[in-house]
């Protein structure tokens, strides 16, 4: 797996070097720099929907064992940055976010039920943006081979979306169980009871339809949210734009960026796709390149705090790692480590004689005397 995403990620950068040297370094530089002020706009564009994303991930949580919604932001800022700055597929950061869950009081089933929870919302509201994107794109522009390629897309998506919902209930938990029993070999039934836990907790929050539908609405709000920098941006390098088509360029380009998940940070797939879609309104190739800098240097200016976060939540787990550690060796060789107590032929006191053997050398001193 390591290799299949060093290769990526290798064909990628080759891949960004070769749009950029296409297009000109000089005119995507200057078309940069004429974002001025509106790349600034796109990085707090990009900080809020991600603390948005952290509300929806909240909302999900039943209100008796909820963690506070400052938790549930700073960790959704984790998983933002290590999916966008770090080589690892786009939902590592997922799995760390619900571990560093635990550490908030949360139990390990609830905390990895929620992240699966939280995902399947964001999933769900991606593909309706997209399918929003889509028909704005066939209204705006007509048939094309971009749209019947969206559409051959989502094709595919859909059951594949359908699946990872189904594999989360209870046909996919006999599933897994049936796996686990035949490859999980002695280890088998401590795997079957987590995944009995996990399960469960499934099944509470899905329960909840009320909890579930809000979480969708709060990322689809997210999702154009993230519109604004597609707009800003190109308004403030020269190409107004109206909200539609900036929300079919953002639409249709996060689907390219889901759609290349196993690449790191989506490199290579983001440019093109932003090259393509914004020719479709005129744009040309060193806008298309400039504004994916710009979406870049959010990815950078956003997720370094959050990797930042997980360092020191990580050091922090590790100090009282190591102090409990220590407790736990102190208190099995406090008994091995206590001062004995030493013979009267170690001791600078005189050894202590019977009475009756005191009392015969006194009479005998008396007789010398």
């Amino acid at each position: 797996m390591k290799r299949l995403t060093t290769l990526a990620l290798i064909v990628g950068l080759c891949t960004v070097v070769g749009l950029f040297l296409s297009s000109g370094l000089e005119d995507v530089a200057a078309a940069v720099v004429s974002a001025g002020w509106g790349a600034l706009i796109v990085v707090l564009a990009r900080a809020v929907a991600v603390a948005w994303a952290g509300f929806g991930w909240f909302v999900i949580f039943p209100a008796a064992a909820r963690p506070s919604l400052l938790a549930c932001i700073n960790l959704r800022f984790v998983r933002e940055g290590i999916n966008t700055l770090l080589p690892v597929a786009t939902v590592g950061g997922d799995f760390v976010g619900a571990r560093l869950l635990t550490r908030r009081g949360l139990s390990g089933g609830l905390a990895g039920a929620s992240m699966f929870v939280d995902l399947m919302t964001q999933a769900l509201t991606q593909l309706l943006f997209t399918v929003a994107g889509l028909g704005f794109l066939v209204w705006l522009a007509g048939d094309g081979p971009i749209v019947r390629t969206v559409a051959g897309g989502l094709a595919v998506a859909t059951p594949a979306l359908a699946a990872f919902y189904l594999i989360q209930r209870r046909a996919g938990h006999r599933i897994i169980q049936a796996l686990l029993s035949r490859f999980a070999s002695g280890r088998e039934w401590r795997a079957l009871g987590a995944v009995d836990v996990l399960y469960d907790n499934l099944r509470r929050l899905y329960g909840a339809p009320a909890r579930v539908a809000s979480g969708i609405l709060v990322h689809l709000v997210g999702w154009v949210i993230g519109t604004c920098e597609v707009y800003v941006c190109l308004h403030f390098m020269g190409y107004p734009v109206s909200f539609a088509e900036a929300l079919v360029i953002e639409s249709l380009a996060q689907a390219v960026r889901g759609a290349a998940f196993a690449v790191p940070g989506a490199l290579g797939a983001q440019e093109g796709g932003l090259i393509a879609l914004c020719a479709l309104f005129g744009i040309p190739a060193e806008a298309a390149l400039a504004l994916s800098l710009v979406k870049r240097l959010a990815d950078v200016l956003v997720g370094v705090p959050g990797l930042v976060l997980w360092h020191r939540a990580e050091r922090a787990e590790a100090a009282e790692t190591d102090e409990a550690r220590g407790r736990l060796l102190g208190e099995r060789l406090g008994p091995v480590l206590q001062p004995a107590t030493l013979g009267p032929f170690y001791s600078y006191a005189p050894p202590r004689m019977p009475a009756a053997r005191h009392a015969d050398s006194e009479g005998d001193l008396k007789k010398c005397a």
